[in-house]
């Protein structure tokens, strides 16, 4: 009798009851983080290019603080080190790219550990997060050092101060603005290097077309209704974080919806949020702060999205 008595299945360790992504596997994580890696080095050869030596500097400095911040929350919260994911390394890169190449080492440190202790790995770790770690961190630095987080230089300067074409800057040509000779943040002035970064990931499809492209045509297109003559229109798409944050942050697998009408719902929702704040906002840009109030609507997106199981009704 008892070799016929089936033993039961502990289900605890297999199954985990969260917000997508369900299926976790260290391999592929560290598979898809070196991906993305990959994709950020040209931003960070062209932040190198035209703002010098201090770029890296600040991309080295925040990509340490993270790991560092990774190794130190697994002893906090007693869980297992996930340094070797490589996730801790892309969320410290993302940030630098988010900051002014002037902004104080000691800040991005700040924001590099505010970004894994408090907003990844207080909820878990990856997968866990609810918002992007690198926007939510950047959001705290505007807020704490407000001047600092806006002191845009020129490119190939001594640090020469200089407002970005979206904060009404001096005016620039569609090239200079597209291969990154341009004020603004370390990892948003070339977009010619975000796009060999976004070729390359839809080669190794870490990501699709999906969420970059609703993103960026929904701004435009409502950029237009908003009264943006169209001869300017490379101003809104070139001059700012759109292009990065369309295609590193929006696309994020923790904090972005997993399906496909998810997925557009998503894009759409950033597309109109950008367009508004950067028309009738009190800043000139509009990225991250769309991106992060439509993480916070992902887990809402998910349940009226994702298909019903085994054929029951949607609840």
């Amino acid at each position: 009798m008892e070799e016929n008595v089936k033993q039961p299945i502990v289900l605890e360790k297999l199954l985990t009851v969260s917000s997508s992504p369900h299926i976790r596997s260290n391999e592929t994580t560290r598979r898809i983080m070196l991906d993305v890696i990959i994709a950020l080095v040209p931003a960070g050869l062209a932040s190198v290019y035209f703002f010098g030596i201090r770029a890296l500097l600040l991309i080295l400095a925040s990509v340490v603080s993270a790991v560092a911040a990774e190794y130190l929350s697994g002893k906090i919260f007693k869980r297992p080190t996930t340094i070797g994911d490589l996730s801790a390394v892309v969320t410290g890169i993302l940030l630098a790219y988010n900051v002014p190449v002037s902004l104080p080492l000691y800040m991005v440190v700040f924001g590099s550990f505010f970004a894994i202790i408090v907003v990844k790995q207080f909820f878990g770790g990856i997968g866990s997060n609810f918002m992007n770690p690198a926007l939510a961190a950047r959001a705290v630095l505007v807020a704490s050092w407000p001047a600092a987080m806006s002191a845009f230089t020129r490119p190939m300067t001594d640090l020469v101060s200089m407002a970005t074409p979206l904060a009404g800057g001096p005016s620039l040509s569609i090239m200079d603005m597209f291969i990154g000779k341009m004020p603004g943040s370390l990892g948003e002035v070339s977009s010619l290097a975000i796009l060999i970064g976004l070729i390359y990931l839809l080669v190794r499809k870490v990501i699709t077309i999906r969420i970059p492209a609703i993103y960026i045509v929904t701004t435009l297109v409502l950029m237009i209704v908003f009264g943006t003559p169209f001869d300017q229109l490379y101003v809104q798409l070139l001059g700012g974080g759109l292009l990065l944050g369309a295609v590193f942050m929006a696309t994020d697998y923790s904090s972005s919806p997993s399906t496909a009408k998810g997925q557009v719902i998503f894009a759409l929702g950033c597309g109109i949020i950008t367009a508004v704040i950067r028309k009738f906002g009190g800043f000139p840009e509009g990225v991250s702060y769309s991106i992060l109030l439509m993480n916070s609507a992902t887990p809402l997106i998910e349940k009226l999205t994702v298909g019903a199981a085994f054929g029951g009704a949607k609840k």
